[in-house]
């Protein structure tokens, strides 16, 4: 259980310093590593002249080479550290920038703030950093929305899978799990570049996503203050969802808001008919981000908890 030890401390170290900009001016950071590394196979191995059956394969073998590299990378980091407590707080140093704990809270901070203050301009401007849709087209309701989806789905990718993974396998399981989700965000969309280069891609997300997705749900229906709410929303509409994972922490926040998520969005001027989350609840306002962020923060030092638990207990 040393690496369970070694994620809260890296939940510590993230909670406390994030990723700081100067750092990041400087070197960069591990995903935008694997971003390059993402993009140049994209480049050239995603070949249009091609037929689907070459490029979902080469798409596959892509995608295998980038999770066995960041695989391998663990290992050998792993292997030079010495064992004991030592081990547990330098893998957790390393596995710091791979835990987006702060970042997450800050970002929808960003949009509550001045949502809340009616600034809905730079509510927008602050949602679009977030996610794709067309900013310009969402009115206070939209952006709360949109900001409380992101908070959602990416307490699950961004913070309780890459813990979860790394619990189990230490750096080996948590850059395997980075790899696997930033394939997923770079090339795991149905668009006709992707459709089938990104097949493999977006399968394997979905598969190393399965648990940690429905802990983070379980998590938020305990902390909510409507938990009775929060399950019955989450097992009757995570499924209605068209990710199979996200569906389960976002349908478990909208019914411990008492709000109703997902639904018709706008991508790039073309409406996307998504079915609601908690349908017949009202919309979404600046403060339901407020609370939602209270829930994460909650589901966060309960995580880092039964971490320290299992690792010293």
């Amino acid at each position: 259980m040393g690496f369970a030890g070694a994620m809260a401390v890296a939940m510590a170290v993230d909670a406390l310093l994030g990723w700081p900009s100067w750092l990041f001016a400087r070197i960069g950071h591990p995903v935008t590593w694997l971003g390059w590394l993402i993009g140049a196979i994209d480049s050239g191995w995603n070949r249009s002249s091609d037929p689907p059956a070459f490029r979902r394969a080469a798409g596959l073998a892509g995608a295998l080479l980038v999770i066995a590299l960041s695989v391998a990378l663990g290992w050998v980091l792993q292997s030079l550290l010495p064992w004991g407590l030592v081990q547990i707080v330098l893998v957790g140093v390393l596995a710091w920038p791979l835990v987006a704990l702060r970042s997450l809270h800050d970002h929808v901070a960003a949009v509550a703030n001045p949502l809340r203050a009616g600034d809905i301009a730079a509510a927008r401007d602050a949602v679009s950093r977030i996610v794709g849709r067309d900013p310009a087209t969402l009115d206070e309701a939209g952006i709360a929305r949109a900001a409380i989806e992101s908070l959602a789905e990416n307490a699950s990718d961004g913070i309780v899978a890459p813990v979860f993974w790394g619990a189990l396998f230490g750096l080996p399981g948590i850059l395997g799990y980075k790899a696997i989700n930033t394939l997923d965000s770079m090339i795991g969309h149905r668009n006709e570049r992707h459709e089938a280069f990104g097949w493999a891609a977006a399968r394997i997300d979905d598969v190393a996503n399965f648990i940690p997705a429905r802990l983070t749900g379980f998590m938020f229906v305990l902390l909510a203050s409507r938990r009775s709410e929060a399950l019955s929303c989450m097992t009757r509409d995570a499924r209605r969802h068209r990710s199979p994972n996200a569906g389960w922490p976002e349908a478990a926040m909208a019914g411990g808001l008492g709000v109703r998520l997902s639904g018709p969005r706008i991508y790039h001027g073309s409406t996307t008919d998504e079915p609601w989350l908690n349908e017949g609840a009202r919309d979404p306002l600046a403060g339901d981000i407020g609370e939602g962020l209270t829930v994460y923060s909650r589901a966060m030092l309960l995580l880092a908890g039964l971490l320290a638990i299992l690792a010293f207990a």
